[in-house]
Order: structure tokens, then sequence, then C-alpha cells
């Protein structure tokens, strides 16, 4: 699971080292919308508001699977 995350993270990464985020191909129709703050003081708070909140989902819904696999390699 580590190393597909991993590989998932590289690409975006890659894909965004390539272009200028304004200018990536996939999603081009509302790249514009995430550059700078878009008027909102607090947008950096909200940004990492919801980055808690995806690592908060991500620890419910794999820390089972992770376990599992644990267990698995520990035999």
């Amino acid at each position: 699971l580590l190393y597909i995350l991993i590989f998932l993270h590289a690409c975006i990464r890659m894909l965004g080292g390539a272009y200028s985020y304004a200018r990536v191909p996939l999603g081009f129709e509302v790249a514009d919308e995430f550059l700078g703050t878009q008027g909102d003081p607090w947008d950096t708070q909200s940004d990492m508001f919801t980055a808690l909140l995806g690592a908060l989902a991500a620890l419910a819904l794999f820390s089972r699977f992770q376990d599992r696999q644990i267990r698995r390699i520990g035999r």
C-alpha cells in the first residue's frame, strides 16, 4: 500500500513539475481557481484544516489494512 501511495504521489509531483499548476492538462479548467488565496485571508488555515481531515480519514480507512499487513509480515 505504501509503495502504491508513494508512486501516485510521485506521479502527481512530476506532473506538477513538468507544467506550472495553471497549465496542467489534467483539470486545466479549474487550475486557475486554486492559485493564490482566491481573496480569502483564511485560505492557508482552511487548507491546513482540510489536510488534517484527510489525514484523519486516511487513518480511519487504512489503519486496519496496515495492521493486517504488519501482522502478515511478522509471521
